[in-house]
């Protein structure tokens, strides 16, 4: 049994596909700090001073507490709607699509150029393999 999941485990696809979601998670790891740290805050600058990851709606505040962050709302147990942390994950997700179809396209067009390339024709038999062939196709139907 040791054997048998040994081979599974080594096999290249396995092994590609450990690689790819391993960097997988480190890219989205770039990208989250790409949106939350560069992008978010030049978009909330542009937009008035908006803090994207602070901005909720507070849907219930029994206690009519003060809740100036997010932060507060969520030590205090108060239920909100959390709109800025939906629109960054939005931002991420569309980068990643982007950055995924410049991929997609890439290795699409790399496989039309190795269409585009002739293939090696391989080369006519010399008259002396023809001859050859001829001979030994009529010993053959002699026999």
């Amino acid at each position: 049994m040791f054997k048998e999941f040994r081979d599974f485990a080594i096999k290249g696809n396995m092994v590609d596909l450990a690689i790819g979601v391993i960097i997988g998670a480190a890219f989205g790891a770039i990208v989250s700090s790409l949106v939350d740290d560069v992008f978010m805050p030049v978009i909330g600058l542009i937009l008035g001073g908006i803090d994207f990851s602070n901005l909720f709606i507070v849907l219930k505040n029994p206690e009519n507490i003060a809740v100036p962050s997010l932060a507060a709302a969520q030590d205090a147990g108060i239920a909100t709607l959390n709109i800025g942390l939906f629109i960054n994950a939005v931002v991420k997700f569309t980068i990643v699509a982007f950055v995924l179809f410049l991929v997609v396209k890439g290795i699409n067009s790399m496989k039309r150029e190795a269409a585009k390339e002739p293939v090696e024709a391989t080369p006519a038999p010399s008259r002396e393999e023809v001859l050859l062939t001829e001979i030994r196709d009529s010993l053959r139907s002699k026999a």
